[in-house]
C-alpha cells in the first residue's frame, strides 16, 4: 500500500509523455479550485444575511425564548427570573407581553401585534440600537415605521387599543349587562416610531408591559414568556440546550419549553436555509464537471503508463495497489485543488468582512452598504469533503482501467 502511496505522488507531479494530459490536469486543478472557492463564497454571503436578519429580530426578541407549554400565558416570579439568570450561559432575562390586537387612530382600525417590554428590556433595545430616547413611556406606545405610515400615526397623536376578544364580549355583554364594566379598551398616545426590522416596522407596537397586560386581557404577574440572551461566547445552540437540560431537570417539562428564533420565525430562516443547500447543490455541479476532466486525466495517464504498469506487476505489484496509485493520485488532485479553493475563498471572505468591497447596488434601500459574510467552520468542512468524496469516486474508473491493463495478458504478450 505505501509503495501504491509513494507511486501515486509521482505520477501526480511527474510531466506526462503528451502534452494535453498536463493541459487537462491543469484545467481540472483549475475548475476544482473555482468551483470550491465560488461555492463557499456564496454560502459565506447567504450566512451573512441569515446572521443579519437573526440579528435584526433579537434587537427586539431574545434569540431564545421561555414559552408556556400550554395555553398563552404563564406566571413569571421572581423567583423563576433569579433561577434563570443564575445559569452559566445566561446574560439577561426578561419577561414580555404579546399577542394580537386591534388599534384606531383618526377613523382607520388596524390588525397588529402588540409587544410589551419591561424597562430592563426598552434600555437594552435602547443600547443595541444606539438609541437615546425612550420608545415608550407609561401611557405611550411605539409604532413601526411602515405602520405609522399607513395610519398617519404621529408623535402625540390619541390611540386606542383592545384585543379582539373584546369584539365577542361585547356580544355576549347584550345578554349579560353585568360583562359591561370588564369591556374597556387602553386609551395611549403615539411616543415615537421605529425602524428595526420588516416584520416589526410593518405590524408591530410596542407599549409598556403593564400596558399590553391590559390590552390583551392577561392577569396582574402574567406574561406570554421570557427573552432569554445568551453571555459573550455563548452560541444560541449551546444556551437552548441549557435550558431545556435546567427544565428537564427541575421537572418543569410540563409546565414550560423552550423555543428558538428559528422556530419563532420558522417560515423566513427555512427559506434561507434552502438557498444556502440550493446553491450548494448546483454549484457542487461545477466541481463534479471538473473532476469528470480529472477522470479523462487520469484515464489517459493510464494509457500513457501502461507499459511502467507492466514493469510494477513485474515487480509484484497486486490489483488493489494498482487501484491505490491513480485513486490517490486522483485524491490529491482533490486535496490540492479544494485546499487552495477554501485559501482563496477565506481571503476574499474576510476582506469583505474587514473592508466590504463588493457593495450593494443600491445603498440608501437597505441598512447596510454592503455585501454581508459570515464564514462557518462547518460550511468549509462540508464542502471540502464533498469535494475530496467526489473526487476519490471519480477516480475509481481509471483505477480499475489501470488495474485490468496492468493484470491483462495481452500486454504481457505485446512487451514479450
Amino acid at each position: 500500500m505505501k509503495a501504491g502511496i509513494w507511486i501515486a505522488q509521482r505520477y501526480s507531479f511527474a510531466r506526462k509523455r503528451f502534452r494535453v494530459i498536463n493541459i487537462i490536469s491543469g484545467i481540472s486543478l483549475a475548475g476544482i479550485v473555482v468551483g470550491v472557492s465560488t461555492l463557499l463564497v456564496v454560502m459565506s454571503v447567504l450566512n451573512g444575511f441569515q446572521k443579519l436578519a437573526r440579528d435584526l429580530f433579537t434587537t427586539v426578541e431574545g434569540p431564545v425564548q421561555i414559552a408556556p407549554e400550554h395555553g398563552r400565558s404563564l406566571v413569571v416570579s421572581d423567583s423563576l427570573l433569579a433561577a434563570i439568570a443564575r445559569l452559566d450561559g445566561v446574560e439577561t432575562a426578561h419577561p414580555f407581553v404579546e399577542g394580537q390586537a386591534i388599534i384606531t387612530a383618526a377613523g382607520k382600525s388596524e390588525l397588529i401585534m402588540v409587544r410589551g417590554l419591561t424597562d430592563e428590556a426598552q434600555r437594552h433595545l435602547m443600547k443595541s440600537t444606539s438609541n437615546r430616547q425612550a420608545y415608550f413611556s407609561e401611557s405611550g406606545i411605539s409604532a413601526g415605521s411602515f405602520l405609522a405610515e399607513r395610519l398617519r400615526l404621529y408623535p402625540g397623536q390619541p390611540v386606542r387599543l383592545f384585543s379582539p376578544e373584546l369584539i365577542s364580549a361585547g356580544l355576549q355583554a347584550l345578554s349579560q349587562p353585568e360583562l359591561m364594566p370588564a369591556l374597556s379598551m387602553s386609551d395611549a398616545r403615539v411616543e415615537s416610531s421605529f425602524s428595526l426590522q420588516k416584520v416589526f416596522d410593518d405590524h408591530y407596537v410596542i407599549a409598556p408591559v403593564e400596558m399590553a397586560q391590559s390590552i390583551l386581557l392577561f392577569g396582574p404577574g402574567r406574561y406570554s414568556g421570557i427573552d432569554i440572551r445568551e453571555k459573550a461566547g455563548v452560541s444560541d445552540e449551546a444556551l437552548e440546550a441549557q435550558l431545556r437540560q435546567w427544565i428537564s431537570a427541575n421537572g418543569l417539562a410540563q409546565e414550560l419549553r423552550v423555543l428558538t428564533l428559528g422556530e419563532r420565525h420558522r417560515d423566513m430562516f427555512a427559506v434561507m436555509q434552502l438557498e444556502k443547500w440550493a446553491s450548494f447543490a448546483v454549484l457542487m455541479l461545477v466541481i463534479l464537471v471538473a473532476l469528470l476532466s480529472l477522470g479523462g486525466s487520469l484515464a489517459m495517464t493510464v494509457i500513457d503508463k501502461r507499459h511502467e504498469l507492466f514493469y510494477l506487476r513485474c515487480l509484484g505489484l497486486e490489483r488493489p495497489q494498482f487501484m491505490t496509485i491513480f485513486i490517490v493520485e486522483g485524491g490529491l488532485t482533490g486535496l490540492v485543488g479544494t485546499a487552495i479553493g477554501s485559501l482563496i475563498a477565506w481571503i476574499i471572505c474576510k476582506a469583505q468582512e474587514l473592508y466590504g468591497i463588493v457593495q450593494l447596488p443600491s445603498k440608501s434601500a437597505f441598512i447596510i452598504s454592503a455585501y454581508p459574510v459570515s464564514m462557518k467552520t462547518g460550511d468549509f468542512l462540508a464542502v471540502g469533503v464533498a469535494a475530496i468524496l467526489f473526487t476519490l469516486l471519480v477516480s475509481l474508473y481509471p483505477a480499475g482501467k489501470a488495474a485490468a491493463i496492468a493484470t491483462s495478458r495481452s500486454l504481457e504478450n505485446k512487451m514479450e
